[in-house]
């Protein structure tokens, strides 16, 4: 019973707004057969680690394909929280909200990228179980950079190369400490936390995920390179 407890105790949010412009309808856009989005659906609901869901989103359009594929849309996201500008942080913590006032409080949350189709039920399950046996407000994927960030350069308005910290010029790369990217995938919170703190940053732990299974997508250039990924590592058509 305490565990059935537990386990109605975490929702899933995916965020997915209508107004993608680089890549238009990117988060229903068809990769590996299926609109993306349904890849993160299918894996939180395939995880057992949700009692719930939810998608959130200001289309119609997207949310009748995430109930196609399992997602509850229990709500339309407000339009002030769909435009380009508009951080995560908000979007999860007013999808949280919504569900607090609706009588549905959590525990632990999971906000899940629609276009993270190298999700895994493994690596959501290392978030949850980092997360519970910490004191920290959150868990997220992260990766690191494959070249050190402080060998990187610039180009400057003059046209010429620069480095961003030229003190490490002469620095070996193996003298340098690593760093990591947040791999775009999931972020764990522990919302009675993460409500006060409003930020997926504040005293966070890395899921360090191996850089073969990340890949953001932002561009068309981005999306081709992903599906060369999925084709090498999965296998698929």
């Amino acid at each position: 019973m305490g565990e059935d407890r537990e386990r109605k105790a975490r929702v899933a949010v995916i965020p997915a707004r209508g107004g993608s412009k680089r890549i238009p309808h990117k988060n229903i856009r068809m990769f590996a057969g299926k609109p993306i989005i349904a890849h993160s659906i299918e894996v939180a609901r395939a995880s057992g680690l949700f009692d719930r869901v939810i998608v959130s989103t200001d289309s119609p359009q997207i949310a009748g394909v995430a109930r196609q594929w399992g997602a509850e849309v229990p709500f339309m996201r407000p339009a002030e929280l769909s435009d380009d500008h508009t951080q995560t942080d908000a979007v999860f913590l007013h999808a949280l909200e919504w569900l607090a006032h609706a009588g549905a409080e959590y525990e632990y949350a999971c906000l899940i990228y629609p276009t993270a189709p190298f999700l895994t039920k493994e690596s959501l399950s290392r978030g949850l179980e980092a997360l519970r046996d910490s004191d920290a407000t959150s868990a997220f994927s992260v990766a690191m950079f494959p070249f050190p960030i402080q060998r990187a350069l610039r180009i400057g308005d003059d046209g010429y190369l620069d480095m961003f910290y030229p003190e490490h010029r002469l620095t070996r790369s193996q003298d340098l400490p690593d760093a990591y990217h947040d791999a775009g995938q999931f972020y764990w919170v522990r919302v009675a936390r993460y409500e006060v703190e409003r930020s997926c940053y504040a005293h966070a732990l890395p899921i360090v995920l191996p850089r073969k299974s990340v890949q953001d997508i932002d561009t068309i250039q981005d999306w081709e390179y992903a599906e060369a990924m999925w084709r090498a590592t999965k296998g698929a058509s």
